[in-house]
């Protein structure tokens, strides 16, 4: 068998600036390549109608936007996925980033396509207040949910975030970091456990490469340095291996390959060895047709050199979690130096690279339907334990705490066996309490002992690969102690004890969190009774997916969601509430009653007078930043009070016809007496070169103004386009900067944000 040129190529990566109908028809052929149908009108027609949507668009790279779904497609296509998926893809950023609807895309499309496309857009009616844990964590719990779904939900996702760690380079220093850092805590190991390599693998170097640039570079630096020795040796150990397996009788395809920087960065962190101290930097993969086979090249190759001991793993018998398959050992090569050998078959190969995804192929065809869901069942244990999990812990740094622990990349993992000899897979340092609990609650809270290939162990012992444990249970046990969770490696454990400790204890934690609550709002000078009418507690269970409010009692008691939280929802629901006594047809009336009473103003602080209307606050908005001199007009908003645009501002401009009754006039008042000054950006489009930022510096400082922020974008042309930041008192003084800024050499143009 020859291996498919798909599994034996990194994913498909389109060179930078490629126009969109190019990527297109690479798409369509990607897909025709391995598609049982002619008819990929869906996919043309998603792309029609994701370049509509998306036109007016652009990247932080300058591409038109379009370029980001078809690259997700294309990796999408590479994985093999059916045409639903493709085209789920192509539309993933629709529904968040313009004006399309779900129902909209069902319609379009059908109820597959939307469903897809709303498991991967995010949450977007989060509170605007909550920090960014909180963000992330609800963000995963809504992925994870869809996951357990539909599973095509986190591939669309993981080709998501992959392309956009490849364009990474446009983002902000901190940006960059951010991205990289959660794809590799969440994505890396997601793509890790449905066992998709080429995805993670990818994943995994372009995050070491921001996260730990220097680290990344000096990596490469060093594996280059003797690259051409070290592929004369891999080839001369290809060529020696492919002559006994032949002599052997055996049909192999054999490769050689220097293995991935994150794979080495890992070895060096994990054993805290350097580089140069780390011999096994490539591995030699043999793939054969049958498991038969796999074992007898292996006995060929222990014959061939010195197996190192305790370096053979067996992962055909015992698979990986995500399924993977293959022997892998590490022998003493003919010079000394020790190299890895992986040995599969073809369908091995096929999952490890593909993993899950592999068998869609298989559904959409109408084949081994049953397979599949066999595979996809194994390999979403680990994630029904994430959807447990989400439902007992409301806290969301301690969820996204146990999530990331769970999937950590750096984990390794030891394989035991139960007396009747099945295999649970653990965490490297797990003890018998942790194995308990991998076979059930009730064998880890009755728990009293356990034995260890036949002899008794403390508690705290820490199993090794091949053990066979023995867990020692009474039904007088009282249960699971809190030491217990200082001692137990896997979250599964943790969660199952603190699941006992909140059943057992619920009066008691009800106690405690009643006080809790009561000391914080006397501390904040609020009454408890007013917060907790049942309309304000029920947006509490909502939010927290409690049953009851003594569950959320229960939860403040034992520490699962902060007393501060609990208020602060409290606190929203009866703003929201009272904002809702000022409605829309109050605030309409209001603005059309000044056309029929004598004109009263109304004088605000920070500059601006607005004619009639409620006491509402006045505020500025960010998408044009207004300054004096600048035309403006106020726009009221429920609950928000009134916001003052440019009259040019777009967000103005394309108001509905309902939306424009809501505008108000207002006016800068000539006397504000205030020494106020005003936020406001400009975008500066420049050629590169030396000194450029030290004279827009200098034109800013001569008129003593501070800059509060400035981002800069390079692109491959030579241009930069910088967005500057800083506080003028009006217009006129703007003027004057922008005249002066329009003098220094290379600055072409220079526009004031819209909106």
């Amino acid at each position: 068998m020859l291996l498919d040129k798909k599994e034996d190529r990194p994913l498909e990566r389109p060179k930078d600036n490629t126009p969109p109908e190019e990527l297109l028809q690479m798409l369509l052929e990607n897909v025709r390549s391995y598609h049982p149908s002619e008819d990929l009108s869906m996919i043309t027609k998603a792309y029609e109608v994701a370049k509509e949507q998306h036109k007016d668009q652009k990247r932080k790279s300058g591409e038109p936007y379009i370029i980001h779904p078809l690259c997700v497609a294309i990796i999408l296509a590479d994985l093999e996925m059916d045409k639903e998926t493709i085209a789920a893809g192509l539309l993933h950023d629709v529904v968040e980033d313009t004006g399309m609807t779900l129902k909209d895309l069902e319609a379009e499309f059908n109820p597959d396509v939307a469903s897809l496309v709303d498991g991967v857009t995010k949450l977007t009616q989060l509170n605007l207040n909550s920090d960014k844990v909180e963000m992330q964590a609800e963000n995963l719990r809504k992925m994870f949910v869809s996951m357990a779904k539909d599973i095509r939900v986190i591939i669309i996702k993981l080709a998501d975030r992959l392309h956009n760690l490849r364009t990474l380079e446009y983002q902000s220093p901190e940006k960059r970091k951010e991205k990289a850092r959660e794809s590799l805590e969440i994505y890396s190991p997601l793509a890790d456990r449905l066992g998709i390599s080429k995805i993670k693998i990818e994943m995994d170097d372009l995050s070491l490469k921001y996260l730990e640039p220097e680290v990344y570079y000096d990596l490469a630096d060093k594996v280059h340095f003797k690259r051409e020795a070290r592929e004369d040796r891999i080839n001369s150990i290809v060529e020696e291996v492919r002559e006994h397996i032949e002599e052997s009788g055996i049909e192999a395809n054999i490769k050689g390959r220097i293995k991935h920087f994150f794979s080495i960065y890992k070895k060096m962190v994990n054993q805290n060895k350097t580089i140069d101290q780390i011999y096994d930097l490539f591995a030699i993969r043999i793939i054969v047709e049958t498991v038969r086979d796999c074992y007898a090249v292996l006995g060929v190759i222990h014959k061939m050199y010195t197996p190192i001991p305790g370096r053979f793993k067996d992962y055909i018998a015992m698979p990986k979690p995500n399924m993977y398959q293959s022997l892998h050992t590490t022998v003493i090569g003919r010079d000394g130096v020790p190299f890895e050998i992986q040995i599969r078959t073809y369908e091995m190969h096929r999952t490890a690279e593909f993993g899950i995804a592999a068998h869609w192929k298989y559904k959409e065809q109408g084949g081994s339907n049953e397979k599949a869901t066999e595979t996809e069942m194994s390999k979403m244990k680990w994630l029904h334990e994430i959807l447990e999990w989400q439902k007992d812990e409301s806290d969301s740094k301690e969820f996204m705490n146990m999530v990331k622990s769970d999937l950590s990349l750096f984990n390794e993992n030891v394989y035991c066996f139960t007396p009747t000899g099945d295999v649970k897979n653990l965490p490297q340092g797990s003890t018998p309490i942790d194995f308990a609990y991998s076979i059930h609650s009730a064998v880890g809270n009755k728990m009293v002992g356990a034995k260890v290939n036949d002899k008794l162990v403390p508690i705290e012992y820490q199993l090794q690969n091949g053990d066979r444990v023995d867990i020692i249970t009474s039904q007088n046990s009282r249960g699971p102690s809190r030491d217990w969770l200082k001692i137990v490696k896997s979250t599964q454990a943790k969660n199952k004890i603190n699941q006992w400790f909140r059943h057992e204890q619920k009066d008691e934690n009800q106690d405690r969190g009643k006080d809790l609550l009561d000391k914080y709002v006397k501390a904040k000078g609020l009454s408890l009774p007013e917060l907790t009418k049942p309309e304000y507690i029920a947006a509490v269970l909502r939010r927290y997916s409690y049953r009851d409010w003594d569950s959320v009692l229960a939860a403040v008691g034992r520490g699962g969601i902060k007393e501060s939280q609990v208020i602060s929802k409290l606190l929203d629901a009866k703003h929201k509430a009272e904002d809702k006594s000022i409605d829309d047809k109050t605030v309409l009336k209001n603005i059309e009653d000044l056309t029929k009473k004598p004109e009263v103003i109304r004088k605000s602080k920070s500059g601006i007078i607005v004619k009639g209307i409620h006491d509402l606050a006045v505020r500025y908005a960010r998408c044009c930043n207004p300054v004096p001199g600048d035309e403006v007009v106020g726009f009221v908003t429920r609950g928000r009070g009134i916001t003052v645009h440019r009259t040019d501002c777009i967000n103005i401009m394309d108001l509905s016809e309902d939306e424009k009754a809501r505008r108000i006039e207002v006016e800068w008042d000539n006397n504000p007496g205030n020494g106020e000054s005003y936020s406001t950006e400009l975008q500066l489009f420049t050629n590169i070169r030396i000194g450029l930022i030290v004279d827009i510096s200098k034109v800013l400082a001569d008129d003593n103004i501070a800059i509060q922020g400035m981002n800069t974008h390079s692109a491959k042309n030579g241009k930069v386009t910088i967005l500057l930041s800083f506080e003028v008192p009006n217009r006129e003084v703007l003027n004057t900067i922008i005249g002066k800024l329009r003098k220094i050499q290379g600055v072409y143009e220079i526009e004031r944000g819209k909106g």
